[in-house]
């Protein structure tokens, strides 16, 4: 499409709402950003549109004010039942900030009703939310919004009150469809008009975005938006602003760097991105104990009631550190970040862009830094090509201190520390072996001794990935872990009562015999039936003259010996069943000579 630049709001070919102006003032958005006059015009033209943007350039506003336009030109205006328009967005953090966003421009008009639905909170409760209050803007996550569609025997027929939708926005679809939403997707695009307007907006385009788009929208117009400047000729996906480094050191030197780094930056505000929400509760905690006079906060996916609190406390921090996962990388803004770390780099190249894009949005500027280790410093070049992402090397930070021996020391004195520090160790291990780009995330190349002294482990864990491998270079504590206790009283209370327990139960088995107690007795059996399948064909490869018939009598035989010397059978019953046996191969024998003489 023809170049677009950015420009004021009145210079939109179809005026805006006197209110939504006002509120645009409020809010201090005096012009548009290129996404914005691409968007709105064709929006409010009652066109469908597929837009990419770099992340970080205004795309909320871009379909919260053409939303707002097209309900206000109703003909027939809305009842409180019924829904004009939708927004789906992949997590709640996201929906969350759209929703607040929106609520600026609905206080200007009474007339609409808005409504927020996202998991972590009661469904009951949404439904009579949506019963008392309406809905006629609803902002949800796929999982929530698809479970509301299904709730009509609760008195919510969301079927019927979609019927007057005008306008559908998907927002951060690529991240929609990553998150395995597709099924979701498809399943509420069945329930909703096919004639209304459809915007999609995305950071980025892919496969699975382009066919999203030919099932949901209809002859969409497709807007592209680059940066200016070097961005444009290069197509650079991450802000202009934005400054990017690297920094590469060994996995026993990661921790001590970013400690030093975050003490040397104690006023500003950041987000810490690791691979797993095991290393966020591990390392949380680490910072926690080791950062004095530093507000931390953890979030990650597996949280559910705590997350919409942690983000909204976040957000109204001038300073502080946010410790997450990928679910904190996209769309979210969070005012103020200057400085993004991503201890681990993400699973996929895409998430970089992303998570760089959380500092350094709409015109300001901000600054990342990527951890890598010695083997992973081609990284750099891939994300230059792949991403058109350039990076400028960060050196190594001098006197830095070596707080390794505290973070064992912690791990000693308290088992919570030990056992989070152990999961995050495999949970880490799981999510490299799991990397998109293996050709150089490599886990076969991974020093696993300089890893387990990174994360201040006791000892190494028990798992496939090290499995008959010897590591010289890391020394375990010279204790028995099992005797570390927790420091909460009431954990270690119920530790010791459930080794006291499984004391007992060794003692008592002691002298039995031992069956398999952790496996099914279907399990049991089936081994039983191969190990003599296995048997019988050793058997006939040997060359046994043993035919089928006298097997099954000999191994009778077997079983009845084995049940005289348990007890089970009296010495009357076991030769009364010999005696059968060798009835039956006297009989057995007897026919195969008549056999004989026949042929003869």
């Amino acid at each position: 499409m023809e170049h677009v630049t950015e420009g004021s709001w009145g210079s939109l070919p179809v005026p805006l709402h006197p209110r939504v102006l006002g509120a645009l003032r409020e809010l201090g958005f005096s012009s548009m950003t290129p996404v914005q006059s691409a968007t709105i015009p064709l929006f409010m033209r009652n066109k469908d549109v597929a837009a990419e943007a770099v992340t970080g350039s205004g795309k909320t506003l871009a379909f919260v004010i053409p939303i707002l336009e097209i309900l206000l030109r109703r003909e027939e205006k809305l009842k409180k039942s019924q829904v004009g328009a939708i927004i789906i967005t992949p997590t709640r953090e996201l929906a969350i900030q759209i929703d607040e966003v929106l609520s600026h421009f609905t206080k200007h008009f009474p007339q609409f009703s808005q409504i927020l639905w996202i998991g972590g909170r009661n469904p009951g409760e949404d439904v009579e939310r949506f019963r008392r209050q309406g809905g006629n803007i609803i902002v949800a996550t796929p999982g929530r919004l698809e479970d509301m569609f299904r709730r009509k025997s609760e008195g919510l027929d969301l079927v019927s009150c979609v019927k007057s939708l005008d306008v559908l926005v998907l927002d951060e679809a690529d991240r929609l469809l990553d998150m395995g939403f597709e099924a979701s997707i498809n399943t509420i695009l069945e329930f909703l008009p096919k004639q209304r307007r459809t915007g999609l907006f995305s950071a980025t385009q892919t496969q699975e975005v382009e066919n999203l788009v030919r099932a949901g929208l209809r002859n969409p117009v497709r807007i592209s938006v680059k940066e200016k400047g070097v961005a444009a000729s290069s197509t650079q996906k991450t802000p202009s602003r934005l400054e990017n480094y690297y920094m590469v050191c060994k996995a026993d030197e990661k921790f001590n760097q970013l400690v030093h780094f975050l003490r040397n930056h104690k006023q500003e505000k950041h987000l810490v991105f690791f691979s797993t929400c095991a290393c966020v509760e591990y390392y949380g905690k680490a910072l926690e104990a080791l950062m004095k006079n530093v507000k931390i906060m953890c979030i990650h996916g597996k949280m559910k009631h705590k997350r919409n609190k942690i983000f909204m406390e976040f957000r109204k921090l001038r300073g502080g550190i946010l410790v997450c996962t990928d679910v904190m990388a996209r769309g979210i803004d969070i005012p103020e970040v200057n400085w993004v770390l991503q201890y681990d780099p993400p699973s996929n190249a895409s998430a970089f862009v992303h998570r760089c894009g959380r500092t350094a949005r709409i015109g300001h500027g901000g600054s990342a830094l990527v951890f890598l280790l010695p083997m992973e410093e081609s990284y750099v070049n891939f994300l230059a090509i792949n991403q058109k992402c350039p990076l400028e090397e960060m050196k190594l930070q001098k006197n830095t201190v070596d707080l390794l021996p505290k973070l064992r020391a912690l791990a000693l004195a308290d088992r919570a520390v030990f056992e989070k520090g152990m999961k995050a160790f495999v949970s880490c291990v799981q999510a490299y072996a799991k990397h998109e780009c293996s050709l150089i995330f490599r886990l076969k190349d991974l020093d696993f001794a300089s890893l387990a002294r990174g994360f201040a482990l006791l000892r190494m864990p028990k798992m496939p990935e090290l499995r008959g491998k010897q590591f010289p270079d890391f020394v375990p504590v010279d204790i028995n872990t099992d005797t570390i206790p927790f420091k909460d009283k009431a954990r270690e209370k119920q530790r010791q009562k459930l080794l006291e327990e499984q004391r007992k139960e060794k003692m008592e088995n002691e002298g039995r015999r031992k069956f398999m107690k952790n496996k099914a007795w279907s399990k049991q059996k089936a081994k039983k039936e191969r190990k003599k399948k296995m048997n019988e064909k050793r058997k006939r490869e040997e060359g046994s003259d043993i035919e089928d018939e006298d097997m099954e009598e000999l191994l009778n035989d077997t079983r009845l010996l084995k049940k005289f010397k348990k007890g089970k059978i009296t010495e009357e019953q076991l030769e009364k069943g010999l005696l059968t046996s060798g009835k039956r191969r006297a009989t057995t024998a007897d026919l195969e000579m008549s056999d004989l003489d026949d042929d003869c």
